[in-house]
């Protein structure tokens, strides 16, 4: 046996005799109903105040209630912290009664007060506005004249006051953070003290995260005694321990993997209309909030229409069928087709259509004649050849990247597949050192979210923040999204919305692809049955809400989980020694793929 080996195998001994399992007998001796979930996305904070992945907002929606959320039922608001809400006359002033008798998990009240530290908070603090941010930039003031009153004042009416989703952190607790980014605000002392259906226990960051039912939770107590997220490096991973009975849960499947799975024993399936959009996103001169260029993305692709006719380059619809099986929904506006009321479609003739003619023609129209290679040059005298990023730990990345460069490739754009690691792909989308990248964001029921990502107020201070989805500033966009903010007429509302869809869509900063099903599996000989959302069609995992955990009903005889299996925590090991293994050191690191943003 090799010195590096004989390492490998003492630290794998070690583990197994110190760590995980001890744990598990524990939960196993005391008993109750487990529910073990995969993820195959990593958390980047606990820290409600900094998660953006679609995995870590998801645990905070576990953990901390907000005033209110979109029910299970069909995405309307519903009562949360807050038992009701009302407007003055001017829309400038809203008023929530806040729930009595909710007491913090360390047994302190839950009071008016927690609510105005929190949306304070994010105010004042421009650390604390990264996840949450843009709800609160027409907040005038925030304030608790009592334990049960809160009252935001903005300086224009906000359409979105009954959908602020912003989790409610205990003040006696987060007043003691001075820095945000401080290490210990990703640490169950911190994390652990909520309200929500369950609580944070423990920690181990890119393996587990364990929360525990909380007993005193107003709504009532979950069926589910301990929830537990557990981490596994790709989709394959995770599937093998569904089948093998590791984990109780898995989403983002593949078409292949669903498949597969559908009318396995003890397995059920479920295919939902998602709440995100995949696109591919075009540079279109990276700038920060000061308006100065930063990146080096290429110059061309400033000019609208190159990136007109990238989009009309492209067949997403190939995509959909070849890539994703068919499990997805053609898509054209940032807002997905299961939020209807402000989904947007381009009217006939209008959409981008697969037109390798046409995008040649507008190309030869824009002075972007072609070389003796082939390749198009700009006016400027340099070649269009981009750099097209996608993460390598994808499939869909892997092989829609090679029909997207051979489509460019036939209207003399020459690009060059760059699938690298998920944290490289985050840094430089973020830092606008891309030409084109896979990307994709979650979408909540009311649009002002999604659409401020767009706006020029979400540029970055500095390069490498994630304020904007693809660098986006239009003062067109601009002026119907603050239209739009403050339409408290709905119709009227979603009309503005979809013109703003309609504008961005016109100057395409990106491409969005499709509307991806949700693709989930189940044990259903441990859980019979989760809430989806909305109610019958929807997903169960990555709500926006908690329902479809805290609601999980055991299978009948199913009997008592008991932590990580041996086999979920042999996979998380294993992991570990392959890269001891090879020679290497593993240092946690903290990545924000696009897909995964929130």
């Amino acid at each position: 046996m090799s010195r590096r080996w004989r390492a490998g195998a003492a630290v794998l001994a070690a583990i197994l005799l110190a760590g995980p399992f001890a744990p598990q007998a524990q939960a196993q001796q005391q008993g109750g109903k487990v529910l073990r979930v995969a993820l195959v996305q990593e958390v980047d904070h606990l820290n409600p105040f900094l998660a953006s992945f679609a995995s870590s907002t998801m645990i905070g929606r576990m953990t901390w209630e907000f005033l209110t959320l979109p029910s299970a039922e069909d995405n309307t608001p519903s009562p949360g912290l807050a038992t009701s809400w009302s407007a003055s006359p001017d829309k400038l002033t809203w008023t929530y009664q806040i729930r009595q008798g909710v007491k913090w998990s360390d047994g302190q009240p839950v009071t008016a007060k927690d609510a105005a530290f929190t949306f304070n908070r994010i105010m004042t603090d421009p650390k604390a506005q990264e996840a949450n941010g843009t709800y609160v930039e027409n907040f005038e003031s925030v304030t608790a004249p009592d334990d049960r009153t809160l009252v935001i004042r903005t300086k224009a009416p906000q359409a979105s006051m009954n959908a602020l989703d912003v989790p409610i952190v205990p003040e006696h607790v987060w007043s003691g953070i001075s820095d945000m980014e401080d290490a210990k605000t990703d640490t169950v002392p911190v994390v652990g003290v909520g309200d929500g259906p369950f609580l944070i226990t423990e920690y181990r960051p890119n393996e587990l995260v364990r929360l525990k039912a909380n007993p005193d939770y107003w709504r009532g107590k979950s069926p589910v005694d301990e929830l537990q997220f557990i981490t596994y490096k790709n989709a394959d991973a995770a599937v093998n321990a569904l089948q093998n009975n590791e984990v109780d849960f898995v989403n983002r499947l593949t078409s292949t993997q669903f498949d597969a799975l559908q009318g396995k024993s003890g397995i059920a399936t479920n295919k939902a209309n998602g709440r995100r959009y995949r696109e591919l996103i075009i540079n279109p001169g990276a700038q920060n909030a000061a308006r100065q260029p930063i990146g080096d993305g290429n110059a061309a692709l400033k000019d609208v229409r190159v990136r007109q006719a990238i989009a009309k380059a492209l067949d997403p619809q190939t995509l959909i069928d070849k890539v994703l099986g068919g499990y997805g929904q053609l898509g054209a506006s940032i807002i997905p087709a299961s939020f209807p009321v402000y989904h947007w479609e381009p009217a006939d003739g209008q959409r981008y259509k697969f037109d390798p003619a046409a995008a040649n023609a507008q190309l030869d129209a824009a002075g972007y004649r072609k070389g003796a290679d082939g390749i198009r040059i700009g006016p400027d005298g340099k070649p269009l050849e981009l750099r097209l990023l996608g993460r390598a730990s994808e499939d869909y990345a892997q092989r829609a990247s090679d029909y997207v460069v051979s489509w460019l490739a036939a209207i003399g754009i020459k690009a060059d597949k760059e699938l690298v690691s998920d944290n490289e792909v985050d840094e430089r989308t973020n830092a606008g050192t891309y030409d084109l990248a896979f990307s994709g964001w979650g979408t909540t029921p009311d649009p002002d979210y999604i659409l401020a990502k767009q706006t020029c107020d979400a540029l970055p201070a500095t390069a490498g923040s994630s304020s904007s989805t693809a660098f986006f500033c239009d003062p067109q966009f601009d002026a119907l999204y603050a239209q739009e903010s403050a339409e408290t007429d709905q119709a009227k509302r979603a009309d503005l919305v979809k013109q703003a869809q309609a504008r961005y869509y016109e100057q395409v900063p990106s491409v969005v692809l499709d509307y991806d099903n949700a693709l989930e599996a189940y044990r259903s000989d441990q859980f019979s049955d989760f809430p989806k959302q909305p109610a019958g069609t929807g997903q169960i995992m990555e709500q926006s809400g908690y329902w479809g955990f805290y609601g999980a009903t055991p299978a009948s005889g199913s009997g008592s989980g008991g932590g990580l299996s041996a086999g979920a925590w042999i996979g998380i090991v294993a992991g570990v020694v392959v890269v001891i293994a090879i020679g290497g050191t593993v240092a946690a690191r903290r990545r924000k793929p696009a897909e995964d943003r929130e």
